[in-house]
């Protein structure tokens, strides 16, 4: 497994895998609970030490707003496993569930203060790693949002923060509010979702590090995506690899601040894909990439 670096001197820095593991598909369908332990084992076995959850996710499976349980799942995992103090823990804050298992948006410094406490206890620490603003809310205004981090920054409750789905504007305005306590932005960046380039190009600028979610397309394109693609399953083919381990060599490629997070519901997926951790790409094969 190769590494890279998140944070910065006033946060501290930490060392992390260069491929990281979303973790909502832990238990976000009918049978992926029961495959939540031995994926969970594979990406640690895999040199994996990144693992990104949210306290909005999980409930499909569950039939109602089970508000909180894959932060729940996470943690008593990493704690049972014994290595809670290892890894590096990446939770978010700002989106809820309605009754009927729906989403909504709250950032209001309130909820933000509120809800951090939860994510502490459902996680089993007394410091989150990397606290992350889920989504804008268009009912409040970003600043107050980015204040309530800087709060829970401030309380010690986390070490660094992060925000999500946020355009350059919004990066600069959390830079503002936040200073270096801001360390990452995770917005989505694939083949088929490149939007987030200038936002990717800003990272770089400001030496925040990009955490890329649905690498491969999403959970229902991800299986789909040397055919989608044809250029990486093309070049898979050649070098006797899969199109995904081609997928996140490719984007390992694109900056050294970008980390990509792929999901994963079964052992088998998440060990192919921390094997582009180590896959070089030739100059011959990116040429044929987009």
């Amino acid at each position: 497994m190769r590494y890279r670096t998140i944070g910065n001197d006033a946060t501290g820095r930490a060392e992390v895998s260069v491929i990281g593991m979303g973790c909502l598909a832990l238990e976000n369908r009918p049978g992926h609970l029961e495959r939540a332990e031995p994926t969970v084992r594979a990406a640690l076995a895999a040199g994996i030490t990144l693992f990104d959850t949210g306290n909005s996710y999980g409930n499909a499976v569950h039939g109602s707003a089970a508000f909180g349980v894959n932060e729940a799942l996470v943690g008593e995992l990493l704690g049972r496993l014994g290595v809670a103090a290892k890894v590096f823990v990446a939770t978010k804050t700002g989106h809820i569930r309605t009754p009927e298992g729906g989403w909504d948006l709250d950032g209001s410094a309130g909820y933000i203060r509120k809800s951090v406490d939860g994510s502490l206890r459902r996680l089993g620490v007394e410091q989150i790693d990397l606290y992350q603003h889920h989504r804008p809310d268009p009912k409040v205004d970003y600043a107050e949002s980015m204040g309530a981090l800087r709060e829970v920054f401030e309380a010690g409750k986390a070490r660094m923060i992060g925000i999500s789905n946020a355009n350059p504007a919004q990066i600069l305005l959390a830079r503002e509010v936040l200073g270096d306590a801001l360390v990452a932005v995770q917005n989505e960046y694939s083949p088929a979702f490149r939007t987030s380039e200038p936002e990717l190009a800003l990272c770089e600028r400001l030496g925040l590090s990009f955490l890329a979610f649905s690498p491969l397309g999403g959970m229902g394109a991800a299986r789909r995506l040397g055919q989608a693609h044809e250029s990486f399953g093309a070049v898979a083919a050649d070098l006797g690899v899969s199109p995904q381990q081609v997928c996140l060599a490719w984007l390992r490629t694109r900056s050294t601040e970008l980390i990509p997070i792929p999901g994963a519901s079964r052992p088998e997926s998440i060990a192919d894909s921390a094997l582009a951790a180590e896959l070089e790409l030739p100059a011959e094969y990116l040429q044929r990439l987009p």
